[in-house]
């Protein structure tokens, strides 16, 4: 499925296809040479923007859990991808415990867990998914309406290591994100390799962390492409704590909402862009729960006022840790419906995606919430290798590789970004 766009493809987009087709040898190359430098986190998936005049993510999740969304065609891709990591992480790897969220009425994502657990069992591993709520105190089959079924067995520590009953994994995968933070079962696992390590998880990962690594990443990516790295890259800016319910709280948002709207304006100006800036205003720290809301304007903000209680002290959620980012428009439109693609990879390659579509949100509005649906992208089919020598905008392989190669941007600035926060980097320094 490929989507069609409300506006041409023309502009700033065009040029930029036609800069990375042209450099591909190039781009493949510098890959290459980070990887050498820098590890891939283990799987990831980022959401990407496509507003026709720029194309950015806006989002990297380094525990991607819609697996099961990607098709048939792609599973091949990710059984390569997993056969890859685990050799170089762990060669003599036998036993892998996968440890899921705590969501086992959804079906969605118990599908997820399915396919994570058919990729890694195809990789060459025993596979078993362990839990660590308190709530699965025996092992749990649970039946899915198409006819797959799933076992959750509650997770037990003995001498520093987890498993579950008579199965000893070398290798535990997270498929949790640690938002409500971080257990201690699964601290201090010195004898067994956490993939992703629990640094990575949202009890300490910051949204500003991950922005910074991906600005130093595109400056240079924009040197070697020769475009300018605001084309790929969504402007931040980090406030801090802000208490909303003090009137210099809520006058220090709106100031800088303000401010970021003037910088994104004059980028507008300089490539002749006719669209309405807007901002989205979201916690660094996404386990905080304020969402995400969509500004164009300071005086939008008044549904995040939270009004100061009658007798002093801090109002209920009146404190969040805020950061501010540029909106990206999304142009794309799957059976009229507002979409964009998600592309999912392991180690570091490229191994499918799929479009999120909501027939209810608009173009400027945060797509992932309830009501939205899932459309496979077409990486796998060979048919969609890309086609230099193709007219820009006209060829749906080569925007598929535009989409690969600005993911793979942000799946290299989530590398940086976890060796910037390794709290055991210092000691092998």
């Amino acid at each position: 499925m490929v989507p069609h766009l409300v506006t041409a493809l023309t502009g700033p987009i065009n040029e930029l296809e036609q800069r990375l087709l042209d450099a591909m040898p190039a781009i493949e190359r510098w890959f290459r040479l980070e990887w050498m430098e820098h590890t891939p986190p283990f799987y990831c998936s980022v959401d990407v923007r496509n507003a026709g005049f720029k194309l950015a993510p806006v989002d990297a999740n380094l525990f991607p859990d819609g697996w099961n969304n990607l098709t048939q065609a792609m599973l091949p891709l990710a059984v390569q991808a997993a056969m890859a990591a685990i050799e170089k992480i762990c060669p003599e790897a036998r036993n892998l415990l996968i440890i899921p969220q705590n969501q086992f009425k959804n079906t969605f994502y118990l599908s997820n867990l399915v396919q994570l657990r058919r990729v890694f069992q195809m990789a060459g591993l025993n596979v078993r998914i362990g839990s660590i709520s308190p709530d699965v105190k025996k092992s749990t089959v649970i039946a899915l309406s198409n006819g797959d079924s799933i076992t959750l067995e509650p997770v037990v520590r003995t001498r520093g290591r987890i498993g579950v009953k008579d199965f000893d994994p070398c290798t535990i995968l997270l498929n949790n994100d640690l938002s409500a933070g971080v257990p201690g079962i699964l601290e201090d696992l010195h004898e067994q390799y956490l993939l992703p390590p629990l640094h990575a998880g949202w009890a300490t990962r910051r949204n500003s962390t991950h922005a910074k690594c991906f600005e130093e990443v595109a400056k240079r990516f924009g040197k070697l492409v020769g475009v300018d790295h605001w084309l790929v890259t969504p402007m931040v800016d980090r406030l801090g704590v802000v208490d909303l319910s003090t009137e210099a709280g809520f006058q220090k948002l709106s100031n800088s909402v303000d401010g970021l709207l003037a910088k994104i304006k004059k980028k507008y100006k300089e490539y002749g862009i006719k669209e309405k800036p807007f901002v989205v205003v979201k916690d660094d720290n996404r386990s905080n729960g304020m969402g995400m809301l969509s500004v164009r304007d300071s005086k939008d903000l008044v549904s995040l006022k939270v009004a100061a209680p009658a007798k002093g002290g801090k109002a209920v959620g009146a404190e969040h840790d805020i950061l501010l980012q540029e909106g990206v428009l999304t142009h794309e439109r799957v059976n009229d419906g507002v979409a964009e693609p998600v592309v999912y990879m392991m180690d570091r390659y490229v191994v499918g995606g799929f479009y999120r579509v909501h027939a209810d949100r608009s173009m400027d509005e945060n797509l992932n919430a309830p009501g939205s649906s899932y459309v496979p992208l077409a990486f796998a089919e060979s048919t969609h290798l890309p086609q230099p020598g193709e007219r820009p905008g006209a060829s749906a392989p080569n925007r598929f590789y535009m989409y690969g190669v600005i993911a793979r941007l942000a799946m290299l600035a989530a590398s940086y970004e976890m060796e910037a926060t390794d709290p055991d980097a210092e000691q092998y320094a």
